[in-house]
């Protein structure tokens, strides 16, 4: 169990989870209805048999929040809509108006809800509550937004808002690249994404690139500014820093895993249980890099 992405949220470390369990339990994952589209629910993180909705290692939750959705394509809807429409038509000899139309669509979907197949589907959280900070496993904002809004149905009350910098990014990741001092412990990977900032300008991507090379140097020349940099923690970490402050394709390298203690092969919660920590003790170390160079903004209280 490690994150691939981290869209983040601010939220006071003053947060009061005293009675999370209970919240929780209320707001447990529910089978999806015969004639519902969806279910939202916070499921365990130690996956389907296990109990416990939540875990803790020191001041960082891991939540998961589960989904199951119907698949109801709507190409089958259509066609088996116009079936319909046609059989009507012929039997009236006119055809249907709209609100006819929609009551026939409306009608057919309740038909075959009963019938769809069901999707699992979970993501993860890390709620680190000495930051103040809510690390959702994904790069969309949507999903993202969607779970901080079950923690908040949760707990009552969750102020968490999408982290903000008090600086463009896109002028700090630039400045890595053009040779800038980055702070201490992070070097450059080998992908970047620039982008002329006029509308509609040029998009270059590059991947297995040296990112001090003389292509790169002349792509900021020409004035373009990177909005995607690869990077490296200490050896420890490497990921993907957007100027939307989305971490991408986060991978936890040698260097951290080593430190991974050894545990019986069948003992699945406490491997978990040590990834876990490990991850978050890594993340909290790459937060506090990147916030003062990035300055990132604080919740208020």
């Amino acid at each position: 169990m490690f994150f691939r992405n981290l869209t983040l949220f601010r939220f006071p470390a003053s947060l009061d989870i005293e009675h999370l369990d209970d919240g929780l339990a209320e707001a447990a994952l529910k089978p999806v209805g015969p004639l519902e589209l969806s279910s939202r629910g916070f499921v365990s993180p130690f996956g389907r048999d296990a109990e416990a909705l939540s875990h803790r290692s020191e001041d960082a939750l891991w939540l998961t929040v589960g989904g199951e959705d119907r698949l109801l394509p709507g190409a089958v809807v259509n066609d088996m809509l116009a079936r319909r429409i046609e059989e009507l038509e012929a039997r009236e000899g006119r055809k249907p108006g709209g609100r006819k139309r929609k009551q026939l669509k409306d009608d057919l979907i309740h038909e075959l809800l009963p019938r769809a197949f069901v999707k699992p589907s979970r993501t993860d959280a890390l709620v680190d509550l000495r930051l103040g900070v809510c690390a959702v496993d994904t790069s969309s904002r949507k999903t993202g937004e969607n779970v901080v809004s079950e923690i908040r149905r949760a707990l009552g009350s969750f102020p968490a808002l999408p982290l903000n910098a008090e600086v463009a990014p896109r002028s700090v990741l630039t400045g890595w690249i053009a040779g800038e001092t980055l702070p201490e412990g992070l070097s450059l990977g080998e992908e970047c994404e620039l982008k002329d900032p006029a509308d509609n300008g040029a998009i270059v991507k590059c991947q297995r690139q040296d990112l001090q090379s003389d292509e790169i140097a002349r792509h900021l020349e020409s004035g373009k500014q990177v909005t995607r940099l690869a990077l490296v923690l200490d050896d420890h970490v490497s990921f993907v820093l957007g100027e939307d402050l989305v971490v991408r394709k986060f991978k936890l390298l040698d260097g951290a895993v080593d430190q991974l203690e050894q545990t019986e092969p069948d003992d699945i919660r406490a491997e978990l249980d040590a990834r876990f920590a490990l991850m978050s003790g890594e993340f909290r170390r790459l937060f506090a890099v990147l916030e003062p160079a990035l300055k990132f903004s604080r919740a208020e209280a």
